[in-house]
């Protein structure tokens, strides 16, 4: 198997975290042509995102189409419950990531030149993602992790989005951890995970290596 991955993109590191836990070997190949709109890579994933798993000629776009994928094909060690009532706990969190939670910070990602943004697409997505920042402070559970005491699926979608609202939310004024007390406990704690560790230092990597190319 290979997994179709960019370092810096929260969506890849979400994948990657599972492969990191579950110990899997799996090659990180990077992008065909360099770029995800290459021509190389729209043969292999019409879409155009990352990350993609060739699952041996099985092409599985979609970061938690690939993590459920491969839930469900290594499955020790776990990342969803057993119980049907503590997995559905695990995906309303990774579908409030992918369809509230992330889409606000990633519209702030074209505005962080302060010479050429919009202010009043700032002004409503900084308003979007602190109102869902504090929606996620109620959701998250007490026990360590965002579902409770285990790390699962939900730890691995949030981590590497938290990581760019730490990162970058202060050029916008957003401070994540101020006023989410349930946010700043998980943050501290998922951050320890071995796991988590690699993952973040892979997007710290490269976001100083885009940083130093003045993109």
């Amino acid at each position: 198997m290979k997994l179709y991955n960019m370092d810096l993109s929260n969506f890849a590191t979400k994948s990657r975290l599972v492969i990191y836990e579950k110990g899997l070997n799996i090659e990180m190949a990077p992008i065909p042509g360099g770029a995800l709109s290459s021509p190389e890579y729209a043969k292999i994933n019409p879409l155009g995102k990352t990350p993609a798993l060739d699952a041996d000629g099985l092409l599985i776009p979609e970061s938690e189409v690939i993590n459920e994928y491969l839930e469900d094909k290594y499955p020790n060690p776990p990342l969803l419950p057993k119980s049907p009532e503590g997995r559905a706990k695990v995906r309303i969190i990774t579908r409030f990531h992918d369809l509230y939670l992330e889409p606000p910070l990633r519209a702030l990602f074209g505005q962080m030149n302060p010479k050429t943004r919009d202010a009043k697409v700032v002004e409503e997505k900084v308003a979007e993602l602190t109102r869902r920042l504090g929606q996620l402070d109620q959701m998250l559970a007490d026990g360590g992790y965002a579902t409770g005491s285990e790390f699962t699926l939900a730890d691995c979608a949030l981590a590497p989005t938290m990581f760019f609202v730490t990162n970058l939310g202060p050029a916008f004024g957003i401070k994540a951890l101020d006023g989410h007390p349930k946010i700043a406990a998980w943050w501290a704690h998922v951050q320890t995970r071995p796991s988590v560790k690699k993952g973040l230092g892979e997007q710290t990597a490269a976001l100083a290596a885009m940083q130093r190319g003045g993109n």
